[in-house]
């Protein structure tokens, strides 16, 4: 290898190491600092301007109320609704309660009509209808039509921004239509056709229109099988829907049929991300999402209700135990033993309550699919339960023969009946991690309310009456070791 090569090489390294080590940028520091500084107003503008968005966004919150009205004055309309594109719709309220009510009014304008919608939700009764006095009455309808559906219905989510054509117009008179429509609504990538009463007929992809000689017909442009929802729909059968066509905007429908809005893809994302947040907080035990900053009232308002409920499943458990407990007195050795029955059992029913809630998310399964999954399931836990029962029975036998003292037969009986329980119960367990989930769906509740810790608990109840029914059956009664 030649000097320069070497020398070359090692520049290569040097710069590659600084790279790595390249601290990111603090924006938000320095957007601070641009607020907090001596600029003048159109200087501080034009500085704010080089920004991204969500950077702004960020450092509100580092930022003072009497620091925050500076930034509304000094940024324009534009720049404040692109800035609330990233804000929390909680923290957007407070924002947007601290502005003056003309920019306010402007700021809801430029917003997407779902995410308007939501963002005047969070603002005082009295402040958000002057804010709606404001409003341009096309506007103000949009934002009352998304307001008129509930939280769990699609329609909720939806925007009104989107770019529609008669279905009998041709080339030149939609490329009109568009370029008319275009300044009022950006979401132009693909453009929806209806009939002369305003019903749904299909959809066009802009570079189709674009690309069209005049003498083509719209008809051969117009895709007639583009997926669509019912406003009324509930979110949770919108959700697969939506997540399998990949599409960037999807049509929003009346009952008649009429196009209301479209839900995009960015909606998608986040309704996704809202029903996992609920999933996993129910999972949890928890009847609400909670943040780091709750109320501690708010914070036990969730939990408790679960929390009672599996008090009362707790005690029923403690009551199972004391109906053997003349088992117990007999044999004290198998105390020591309990906790690994229970706790293979809830980890066997919770396993297979994260399946089944992951495979419910369809909602066309068939009976034999369904059954095919609790069977499946409780293979699993059977297969599995007897693997480890055989490593449980070898090891606990030698463990009560060598630490204990007690005699072989007694400890490979004593282990044999651990093993013997332990396939029972993870047996048992799978299949109710199985069947609960499925039980609740049928009778139209949310799986995930069969949460790890309500299954936990069934599957202890399960365990000890599992482990102490077998420990009389077989030591006590039939071998007679007590």
């Amino acid at each position: 290898m030649t000097k320069e090569t070497i020398q070359t090489t090692e520049l290569q390294t040097n710069d590659l190491s600084a790279a790595e080590g390249k601290v990111k940028p603090d924006y938000e520091g320095e957007i601070v600092s641009i607020i907090r500084g001596k600029l003048s107003p159109k200087a501080m503008q034009s500085r704010l301007e080089d920004y991204h968005g969500n950077d702004i966004a960020q450092s509100m919150a580092l930022l003072s109320p009497a620091e925050r009205r500076r930034l509304y004055r000094v940024c324009t309309v534009d720049m404040l609704a692109d800035v609330f594109e990233y804000i929390d719709e909680d923290d957007a309220g407070v924002y947007l309660d601290e502005m003056d009510i003309h920019k306010a009014a402007g700021v809801i304008s430029e917003l997407e009509t779902d995410t308007a919608a939501d963002v005047l939700h969070e603002i005082n009764k009295e402040k958000r209808a002057l804010i709606i006095d404001f409003l341009k009455p096309e506007i103000r309808d949009d934002i009352r039509l998304i307001a008129s559906f509930d939280d769990d219905e699609i329609g909720s989510k939806m925007t009104t921004n989107f770019i529609s054509i008669r279905e009998n117009l041709s080339i030149k008179e939609a490329m009109k239509e568009l370029i008319r429509q275009a300044k009022e609504n950006d979401n132009i990538s693909t453009l929806f056709t209806v009939d002369e009463a305003g019903e749904f007929y299909g959809a066009i992809d802009l570079k189709d229109l674009i690309t069209a000689d005049s003498t083509d017909s719209l008809e051969e442009l117009t895709t007639t099988s583009f997926p669509y929802v019912y406003a009324n729909e509930s979110i949770d059968d919108c959700i697969e829907k939506l997540k399998d066509y990949g599409e960037d905007f999807v049509p929003v429908l009346d009952n008649g049929n009429r196009l209301l809005g479209v839900i995009t893809a960015q909606s998608v994302i986040e309704v996704v991300d809202d029903e996992m947040g609920e999933d996993y907080a129910r999972l949890a035990g928890l009847i609400a999402e909670e943040d780091l900053n709750e109320p501690l009232l708010d914070s036990m308002r969730k939990r408790l209700p679960w929390l009672i409920i599996l008090l009362g499943l707790g005690i029923a458990v403690s009551g199972v135990v004391g109906v053997f407990e003349a088992v117990v007195a007999q044999l004290t050795l198998i105390m020591a033993f309990q906790s690994l029955i229970l706790d293979m059992a809830g980890n066997v029913g919770t396993q297979s309550l994260a399946v089944t809630i992951r495979v419910l998310t369809d909602e066309n399964l068939t009976f034999s699919q369904k059954l095919h999954l609790v069977l499946k399931e409780m293979r699993v836990g059977l297969f599995n339960g007897i693997l480890l029962s055989v490593v449980g029975v070898i090891f606990i036998g030698l463990y009560i023969m060598l630490f204990k003292g007690r005699p072989a037969l007694f400890s490979f009986a004593v282990s044999g009946c651990i093993g013997f329980s332990l396939i029972l119960a993870m047996l048992i367990s799978s299949a109710v991690g199985t069947l609960i989930p499925l039980f609740f769906k049928r009778i139209r509740i949310d799986p995930a309310v069969a949460s790890g810790p309500l299954i936990t608990t069934i599957n202890d109840l399960v365990a000890v009456v599992t482990y102490y029914g077998i420990s009389k059956l077989l030591l006590i009664d039939l071998l007679h070791l007590a």
